[in-house]
């Protein structure tokens, strides 16, 4: 990472949400020690949400400019702190280090929800392609906390209020997995239990947060079926849920700057954020 990206993330406060090591690390290095990068709002709005953002990239990179740096930029334009999540990749690690991290973040953004004046019953994630899925998986896999833990982050729900996801995978059914992401998530040769249990249209329940998806149909790397099955299983478990499917557009656009017609769905979730309360 170089450039006007790299020197983003520089002027940004940025936090290792495990200071003394992540758990199943294999080593020291940065791409062992996932991070949070808080950027915060110059004028907050009255609701005081926070996202945790989930950059894309297969499981095997980050794609920290259009699907990190640039979400944040847009959540402070309308008072909404960002907190941009650097978790672990394959092939070096698989499940469970990624959701380890993005539930660990969640818990690490409500319990110092004072220092940086956000509400800690308004904290979301948002996923793009396979960060999609990996929100889609703390929407779906959270836990309420340990409140008898030595750790006051570990004592904090990991369950997001709302969840935002673009263009995510989501199913591991073969008709519309994207391999890649899988391969990167689970190895070679995952079990069928174990690809059922990451099959997040699978685990929605009423306890899952009303949540937001954008895709297109001409996205030909991660189907539109994926954001459809997520809907329909959150409309069946009687969620709140919007579903915005744009004909035209590629995969990976995220925030579409470019698309005329495609980018105004970003004016669609702002409306959203503001009929759920998140904007006041």
């Amino acid at each position: 990472m170089a450039g006007p990206i790299a020197e983003w993330y520089k002027e940004h406060n940025t936090l290792f949400i495990w200071p003394d090591g992540a758990p199943g690390a294999l080593g020291e290095g940065e791409e062992d020690r996932p991070t949070v990068t808080v950027s915060l709002p110059k004028h907050p709005n009255k609701a005081l949400s926070s996202v945790v953002v989930c950059p894309g990239g297969g499981y095997s990179h980050l794609a920290l400019g259009h699907e990190g740096r640039d979400i944040a930029e847009w959540l402070n334009s309308i008072g909404v702190a960002a907190f941009v999540l650097k978790y672990r990749l394959g092939p070096k690690y698989h499940h469970p280090c990624q959701m380890q991290d993005v539930l660990r973040a969640v818990q690490f953004v409500r319990a110092g929800a004072s220092n940086w004046n956000i509400d800690p019953s308004k904290i979301g994630v948002w996923g793009f392609s396979a960060g999609g899925h990996l929100a889609s998986t703390a929407a779906t896999h959270f836990n309420n906390g340990n409140p008898s833990s030595a750790d006051p982050v570990e004592r904090k729900s990991s369950r997001p209020d709302f969840a935002i996801l673009s263009y995510p995978v989501l199913s591991s059914k073969e008709e519309y997995r994207h391999s890649g992401s899988f391969i990167n998530l689970l190895g070679e040769n995952p079990s069928a239990k174990l690809l059922e249990h990451l099959s997040n249209e699978l685990h929605v329940t009423a306890n899952t947060p009303p949540t937001f998806l954008f895709h297109t149909n001409e996205d030909t790397l991660v189907m539109p079926e994926n954001s459809v099955l997520f809907y329909l299983a959150l409309r069946k478990a009687g969620v709140p849920a919007e579903i915005h499917i744009y004909e035209p557009g590629p995969h990976g656009v995220g925030l579409a700057p470019g698309y005329p017609a495609l980018s105004s769905w970003s004016e669609s979730l702002k409306r959203w954020f503001e009929t759920r309360g998140l904007l006041i």
